[in-house]
């Protein structure tokens, strides 16, 4: 019985281990130095001209799903566009989104097929598990910096486009 006790007590150490190295951190960062290689430009025109943000390309279903949780470095013309969304094709369908351990407010514009924007959900809360819906079927998704759309007078109906 000691023996088999110790043993169990040394598996649960061992598993312990074995997943402090596998900690989401960890994996958030890898991605997010991926993703960070991979970046698009991306237009938005308004009534008061044109404003080009220079974010990265979440194509996958992983990429999509890491968005920018635990991101802390975005920059003012930065952010991060969900094209095509869903990303396993289909055709545009209604989004939701959330806030879940994302510690940076964020703008999220939701795109129509046509590159209209449907919706704009300003200053999400950081860190909210609340949903956010997109209202209708969209085709892209792109995420700003809390603040960034009323700033730059982007509004519903204003034109996105990126090099597909």
């Amino acid at each position: 019985m000691k023996r088999a006790g110790g043993a169990a007590a040394l598996a649960l150490m061992l598993a312990g281990a074995g997943l402090s190295g596998c900690s989401k951190d960890a994996s958030s960062s890898s991605t997010a130095e991926t993703q960070k290689a991979s970046t698009v430009p991306v237009t938005v025109t308004t009534a008061q001209g044109k404003h080009v943000f220079q974010v990265e390309a979440a194509r996958t279903t992983a990429e999509q799903a890491q968005g920018l949780m635990y991101r802390t470095d975005l920059k003012p013309d930065g952010g991060m566009l969900f094209a095509p969304y869903p990303p396993e094709g289909g055709g545009p369908r209604v989004a939701e989104f959330w806030m879940k351990n994302t510690p940076t407010s964020l703008d999220i514009l939701f795109i129509r097929a046509d590159g209209t924007i449907a919706r704009i959900a300003e200053n999400t809360p950081p860190f909210s598990e609340g949903k956010i819906p997109s209202g209708e079927p969209v085709a892209a998704v792109l995420e700003l910096v809390g603040g960034r759309a009323a700033e730059l007078g982007i509004s519903e109906g204003d034109s996105v486009s990126w090099p597909r």
